[in-house]
């Protein structure tokens, strides 16, 4: 479970799944949900993602973005394929490959 305590994106290149932009890769470092914004409850939120894969390790790329609002995308997960709407996604916390910055966007 992710903490909240990990050092800031600019430095680390730790962000949250849902800020990147297609083309994205990286790695999963940690899942975790810092609040309830009328979805899924918290627990049962971090509970899918772990069983559906974004376990620490996992290799992530984002491969599609939705025309409206860029929601949902689609992500490259291991080797398997994922839909996930930016919210949930930003419950993902990734540690970028190196030359990332391009793909990451401003937080929504």
């Amino acid at each position: 479970m992710f903490s909240g305590r990990a050092k800031s994106p600019a430095s680390s290149g730790v962000v949250p799944l849902g800020s990147a932009a297609r083309g994205f890769s990286g790695v999963v470092v940690g899942v975790g949900v810092a609040s309830n914004d009328g979805g899924l409850q918290a627990g049962e939120l971090e509970r899918r993602l772990l069983e559906i894969g974004f376990v620490e390790g996992a290799r992530v790329e984002i491969l599609h973005e939705g025309a409206i609002g860029r929601d949902p995308i689609a992500v490259r997960l291991d080797d398997m394929r994922v839909a996930l709407r930016r919210r949930e996604a930003s419950a993902v916390m990734v540690q970028a490959d190196a030359g990332e910055a391009a793909y990451l966007t401003a937080a929504e």
